[in-house]
């Protein structure tokens, strides 16, 4: 892993053409209010540990990305930022369905559930946003971006046991000034963005920014005869500061954003044989639906690069964010007492064709949700020759409704029930299934609160000793209601089962009332303890163990089915994950501080795992949470950085993550594995014919030594920046030249991963080229510069049928951007 690190290092540092990926000086943001200049290399000033250190000093593993690096490289919001952070991993097929995880842990792989708590915490500027999807907003004013790796419970509000992104954005200032943005490219691109800062009185500053961005879609639909998939995004922050006098400051903060594009379709992959019987596999099934629709002849592309996709059904992404926050900051004798208030709300209302088809299959799928949460934190920071410590006191309160619908359309009996020539038979009259609606009703409520802190003695010049404890509480209960009507608008029922061969039947094997109220509470204490020794100036060695924990889930989106079709009401709650975390890192800058180089190593072990696990059939919930007995995330980070001169900047990160099921032995069989007759219960499970039709499945699958999905061994980035000055149209400036790229290897993207979901690594590469002087930037850039082929994520489609659907990644795109401020 080293080499490989070490070659791109020197492929970087050999390299003339480059990016201002990471910023050559590092003046901290207006709110730093701290002087922060050095000729010889660079300094970062970081908040990871609630207060102001250079990250060189921060005895953790951290990743620091400043604003102009973000959009330098495109990567405007937390679904690119894995471009530049290597050992971060975000997935989506939505908004909502959104996954980041740090070191392969975090939130489980799949569809996403509101009974669980993600396990990388996302806080702007203090605030904890309590569901990903809620964090999908475009970056807006961003001055700093430090992605933490490791639990971090004993300093952040609230626990997070994979790690921490902590986004801040730039404050209001007492110097007037402002910024404007202006990009244009291919695909109908097009962003603006501006911020404008000043004072309003000797006592008062305030800072509004706002930014919109449009792009055309990247999969063109044959059905609509449009291009879907698109970006149509506004959003704009106002912050008000008001601070009498040195020891005291007041901000208030609001903030709204709004997405609204005609997304989020996927395109056919491939097929993959199931254990289904052949006959109710993906091509029969095409075949019969077009026998029964003379002259229909329904066929998909099979290229998932031509960007053709034929779905029926509705598409939308509507996501709507926002809140209010004030703080407080008071300056007490040698500590700082932070006072954090916030209301937060996120509105989602999505469209969705669940079948990955141009078939009538499902012909509405829509979830829409409503969140509010409320936050509070008290902090107080102390700062002495010996002595530094934080302590905190955190309270969350959520609720989350989300109302339901899903239909059946004409061609959902050829799809979903067994072959029959008797025109009596529901096979053969599409009405019996085709409008049955399921109409879900749900609520999640949320509390939590905490006491925790952290200590930092120091020993000795060099030895620092840094415990920290967190005591918390969780309590989460909910409600699901799943109410059944068929064509005819009539509520169905299935309690008693209804006799084989029935219309009736039929129905309640494609959606079944269900009521279910989940509910439970938790107490939890956890600690870390870190080590860090000084060994030279600039030389820091940290050893850290972490007991940490994540809190109870419930299933929040219905329960599973038992063999004899009732509902598993013990599968309503899920166990806390226990987590043990052990890391070793090394800090270094040589070369009169012109260059960085750190390493980390680390071992993570999670007992009581939260996964998400699929039901396969349109009958069963999609997606449901289930505890893995044992999993393991152990691997290696590098990240190195060169100042050689004012001319020339380099940077190169690698992560090696080994992540697995240690233990999972009642896992759910992955699509090759699944759609026949069960095996008897007591029989052991057999594996020997995958994707063989007509043979018996398991009941569930022993994955243990698996790997753990969205997780790819390899992952580097890398980039760099050239300059000359130059005398441009009587403009002083630099003619820059830049490149920065990332490579991920292979993963897999089913929860129980599946030969037929794997997804190819791939490198990205992206050029850029401009002229910048006092107050101007002009730059023209491609990214994706050698329209690479690749896969963003695969999904299985549900029914057993074989079917996988997908989303390919950008194409390339340019551009160019002019960027003013004063």
């Amino acid at each position: 892993m080293i080499a490989r690190f070490l070659l791109l290092a020197s492929v970087a540092g050999t390299s003339i053409i480059t990016p201002s990926v990471f910023a050559q000086e590092a003046a901290p943001s207006a709110a730093d209010g701290v002087e922060q200049t050095n000729a010889r290399g660079d300094v970062i000033i970081v908040t990871a540990r609630r207060r102001q250190e250079t990250a060189q000093e921060v005895p953790l593993a951290i990743s620091v990305i400043r604003g102009d690096s973000i959009e330098a490289t495109g990567n405007f919001n937390v679904v690119k930022l894995q471009q530049l952070a290597p050992t971060l991993q975000v997935y989506t097929t939505n908004p909502r369905n959104t996954s980041v995880n740090i070191r392969g842990l975090g939130v489980p792989f799949g569809l996403t559930s509101d009974g669980f708590e993600q396990g990388v915490g996302i806080y702007v500027d203090d605030v904890y946003n309590s569901r990903v999807a809620a964090a999908t907003f475009d970056f807006l004013d961003v001055a700093q971006v430090e992605v933490l790796r490791g639990p971090q419970g004993t300093l952040y509000g609230k626990n997070t046991t994979a790690g921490a992104i902590n986004i801040t954005t730039n404050q209001p200032t007492f110097d007037f000034e402002g910024r404007a943005e202006l990009t244009v490219g291919n695909l109908n691109y097009k962003q603006a963005k501006a911020a404008i800062s000043g004072p309003l009185s000797d006592t008062v500053a305030a800072r509004i920014a706002v930014a919109a961005t449009s792009r055309r879609g990247t999969l063109y639909n044959t059905t609509t005869d449009r291009w879907i998939n698109e970006q149509d995004n506004l959003g704009i922050r106002g912050q008000l500061l008001f601070k009498p006098n040195d020891n005291f400051s007041v901000t208030l903060s609001g903030d709204y954003s709004k997405q609204d594009p005609e997304c989020c379709g996927t395109v056919f992959v491939r097929v993959g044989r199931t254990q289904r019987a052949l006959t109710r596999q993906y091509d029969a099934l095409v075949d019969a639906i077009n026998a029964a629709n003379p002259g229909r002849n329904y066929a998909a592309s099979r290229n998932p690069y031509d960007r053709l996709t034929d779905l029926d059904s509705s598409l939308s992404a509507g996501n709507k964010i926002g809140g209010v926050s004030a703080k407080v900051k008071w300056d007490i004798g040698p500590g700082t007492l932070t006072s954090v208030t916030a209301w937060r709300f996120w509105d989602w209302k999505p469209e969705n064709d669940r079948d990955f088809t141009g078939l009538s299959v499902v012909s509405k799928s829509q979830n829409p949700s409503q969140q509010d949460q409320y936050s509070q934190e008290f902090r107080y920071n102390y700062e002495s020759q010996k002595i530094d410590f934080v302590v905190g006191l955190f309270g969350f309160k959520q609720r989350i409704d989300t109302q339901g619908t899903e239909q059946q359309g004409a061609d959902a009996v050829k799809w979903s029930l067994a072959p029959s020539t008797d025109p009596a038979n529901p096979y053969n009259r599409p009405e019996v299934l085709a409008g049955l609606t399921a109409t879900n009703t749900q609520y999640l409520k949320s509390t939590s609160a905490a006491l925790f802190g952290q200590l930092s003695w120091k020993v000795t010049d060099a030895l620092t000793i840094q415990p920290g404890a967190r005591l918390n509480y969780d309590k989460k209960s909910g409600f699901y209601e799943r109410i059944v009507t068929n064509g005819a608008g009539q509520v169905i029922s299935c309690t008693p089962a209804p006799a084989s061969g029935t219309d009736l039947a039929a129905q309640c094997g494609v959606y079944q009332p269900q009521v279910s109220a989940p509910s439970d509470s938790a107490w939890n204490f956890t600690y870390d303890f870190n080590v860090n020794y000084k060994v030279a100036r600039d030389i820091l060695a940290y050893a850290t163990y972490a007991k940490s924990f994540k809190t109870l889930g419930i299933n929040q989106n219905g329960l599973p089915l038992n063999a004899d079709n009732t509902v598993n009401y013990d599968a309503g709650t899920v166990k806390p994950e226990s987590v043990n975390h052990f890391e070793v890192g090394l800090k270094t800058q040589f070369w009169d501080r012109r260059a960085t180089f750190n390493l980390s190593a680390f071992r993570t072990e999670i007992k009581n795992f939260q996964a998400t696990v699929n039901g396969g059939q349109f009958g069963t919930v999609r997606g449901y949470l289930a505890n893995a007995e044992k999993v393991r995330s152990q691997g290696i980070e590098a990240d190195f950085k060169v100042v050689a001169s004012e001319r020339f900047t380099a940077y190169a990160n690698g992560a090696y993550t080994d992540a697995k099921y240690k233990k999972f032995t009642n896992a759910p069989c992955p699509p090759e594995l699944s759609g026949g007759t069960s095996q008897p219960a007591d029989a052991t499970p057999d594996y020997s014919q995958p994707g063989v039709p007509g043979a018996l499945s398991p009941r569930q699958c022993d994955i243990s030594g698996q790997d753990l999905p969205g997780v790819s061994k390899w992952a580097f980035s890398y980039g760099a920046e050239y300059n000359i000055p130059v005398t441009l149209l009587a403009k002083e400036g630099q003619v820059y030249l830049g490149v920065d790229g990332n490579y991920r290897s292979h993963w897999n993207s089913n929860a129980s991963p599946s030969i037929y979901t794997e997804v190819k690594g791939y490198a990205l590469t992206n050029f850029r080229a401009g002229f910048r002087g006092e107050g101007f930037d002009l730059f023209g850039w491609v990214r994706n510069a050698f329209d690479v082929n690749y896969i963003d994520n695969l999904q299985v489609a549900p029914g057993n049928t074989g079917l996988i659907a997908g989303t390919p990644g950008d194409p390339r795109t340019w551009g160019g951007t002019i960027k003013f401020s004063f």
